[in-house]
């Protein structure tokens, strides 16, 4: 205990007009959080003050982040803007290094109030790069949009923080610090814990980590790579998948976790992890995976580069879930995906006779779904899947799942993906993503861009309507913009994404997304088609799906409107 107390002060302030948390918590630019005075200290106090004052004393919260430039200094504001705010006890992860995977386990685990993930995810990092706070709740999971608005309305006429600025704490320091305050809050206590042993012990308990040990260390051993992408998941490949799974410790590349992910966009898709495809093609490893920054995404990969897209990767684990000790104990009770998702999963939900539901985009829909005992499994388009054993999309479970399906099967990534389609059909999916750049264009122009093309798609007669692409005539069945009652509470969600839904269920989707890192808005094209027949699963997608593509550019005139000649990437 520190001999003198430490000083608590109260700091006036101006509130600032940009901070309302999106999807993924507040996310902009590492300039604006570093160079504004107070910009980071007023967003802490506003997540802070949302926590009704008699849940906040002595209450429990865990830090952590992706190890990105600046989370040293923001981990230690959070520190000192904790104490002098009631709370009794921060968990925080060994040199300020968690994945949002495990900062959701250790809040379920300890009955933490909720947690700080400091991330912004698959953005670039650095002092040129993005930075971002995500508050997660007592149930592990992202916040609702209750808490978002509130913190937002907090941080619009916030004029005071408070905050210790003379306690120091040791991040590098494993156990646990306490400190004396000058308030009537009782000790305040730190404790460093190791950033992978409560995760590690989760997974455990899920996985039949022989099975997976025999795959990488038996006699026909598979050999893998993966990719860290130089971001908090290194500790967590080389503990779990090497030393507790006896992969060699070669099979593990950029491991260690950067300030700037050593210049690279810890993306894990093939436009970004390049150098893991290309290790693929040449044949010599048989799995391949990588993760984005905090180690909530991921990607497949098997032999010869054989690329498993998000969406069918959602399907084949659900197709597959009783190869896990944990849902053959626990059953399957739903599942679950976003709305633009390729509906491939809906078919395995259909052979299974599991409820399947259809969500925004957003963890927090599916949390709500967990937590109601509705769903066991779920995911996104994005690269996200995750199960109800916490609540947060989870990367490298995912990648135990695969290699639990592959101990048991016996069959490579390629063979099992081909005997899905095979069993049920394939579902062709592609995202097209235009950026709309802040300075070239305002976010307004890509809102009323949606507005009009929502007017044309609701009009009455829009549902008689018949595209003809070539050869291809789509009939559409039915046009909205997708809205969601919750199950669970009865909450509405709207305007959460345009769709056309063609009679023979091909869609097209348009998503307008918030502005990451302060870099204008975001509007997805999504299109997806399905083929039963066996012979046609090898064309190439971009193909198939043309005549839908030509239809949204056509519909949406997207190119016109923002000056553009094509999407900025394509996945």
């Amino acid at each position: 205990m520190e001999t003198n107390p430490i000083p608590v002060l109260t700091v006036q302030t101006s509130p600032f007009d940009d901070q309302r948390p999106g999807t993924n918590g507040l996310r902009k630019k590492t300039a604006v959080f570093e160079g504004k005075k107070n910009y980071l200290q007023n967003y802490v106090q506003s997540v802070l003050s949302s926590i009704d004052l008699r849940d906040r004393q002595g209450c429990t919260m865990v830090v952590g982040g992706d190890g990105r430039y600046f989370t040293r200094t923001a981990t230690e504001v959070i520190v000192q803007m904790a104490a002098a705010n009631g709370i009794g006890r921060l968990v925080i992860g060994h040199n300020g290094l968690l994945s949002t995977p495990a900062v959701s386990c250790i809040i379920r685990k300890i009955k933490a109030i909720g947690g700080l993930i400091l991330t912004a995810s698959h953005c670039p990092g650095g002092p040129t790069g993005d930075f971002g706070i995500k508050f997660n709740i007592a149930n592990g999971g992202p916040c609702p949009d209750t808490v978002m608005d509130k913190i937002y309305q907090v941080s619009r006429t916030l004029e005071e923080f408070t905050i210790c600025p003379d306690l120091r704490i040791d991040l590098s320091r494993v156990g646990r610090q306490d400190f004396d305050l000058e308030n009537k809050f009782k000790p305040f206590r730190v404790e460093i814990v190791d950033s992978v042993d409560v995760y590690l012990n989760l997974l455990r308990g899920i996985f039949d980590f022989n099975a997976i040990k025999g795959l990488l260390t038996g006699p026909e051993q598979l050999k893998i790579r993966i990719d860290a992408m130089n971001g908090v998941m290194g500790p967590y490949v080389r503990r779990i998948l090497c030393d507790e799974l006896g992969a060699p410790a070669n099979s593990a590349v950029n491991c260690v976790p950067l300030e700037d992910f050593g210049g690279q966009h810890p993306n894990p898709n093939p436009s970004y992890a390049v150098s893991l495809v290309e290790s693929l093609k040449g044949g010599e490893f048989g799995f391949g995976a990588a993760f984005d920054s905090d180690g909530d995404r991921y990607m497949i990969l098997g032999q010869n580069g054989f690329f498993v897209s998000p969406s069918d990767s959602l399907a084949v684990m659900s197709a597959n879930l009783s190869c896990i000790p944990y849902f053959r104990q626990t059953g399957v009770r739903g599942f679950a995906r976003s709305m633009p998702t390729s509906t491939a999963i809906d078919r395995v939900a259909k052979a299974m006779k599991v409820a399947l539901y259809e969500t925004p985009t957003g963890w927090r829909f599916f949390g709500n779904l967990m937590d109601s005992g509705r769903c066991s499994f779920c995911g996104e388009e994005s690269f996200g899947t995750g199960s109800d054993h916490i609540r947060e999309k989870d990367g490298l479970w995912s990648v135990l799942v695969w290699l639990s399906i592959m101990a048991s099967r016996k069959q490579s990534v390629e063979e099992i993906v081909r005997d899905h389609w095979a069993k049920l059909g394939r579902n062709f999916f592609c995202r097209q993503v235009l950026t709309f750049d802040y300075d070239a264009l305002d976010p307004r122009a890509a809102f009323y861009l949606m507005k009009d093309l929502e007017a044309v798609i609701t009009e009455k007669a829009f549902p008689s309507q018949k595209f003809a692409v070539g050869n291809n005539v789509y009939s559409v069945e039915k046009a909205d913009n997708f809205e969601y009652i919750d199950p669970v509470d009865g909450t509405v969600a709207r305007n959460q994404g345009l769709r056309i839904i063609f009679s023979d269920s091909s869609r097209i989707i348009f998503r307008l997304s918030g502005a990451g890192g302060g870099m204008g808005a975001t509007i997805r094209i999504y299109a997806e088609t399905f083929e039963r027949d066996p012979e046609r699963h090898n064309r190439e997608t971009q193909v198939v799906l043309g005549p839908l593509i030509a239809i949204a550019l056509k519909l949406s005139n997207i190119h016109d409107r923002t000056g553009r000649r094509g999407p900025t990437v394509i996945t």
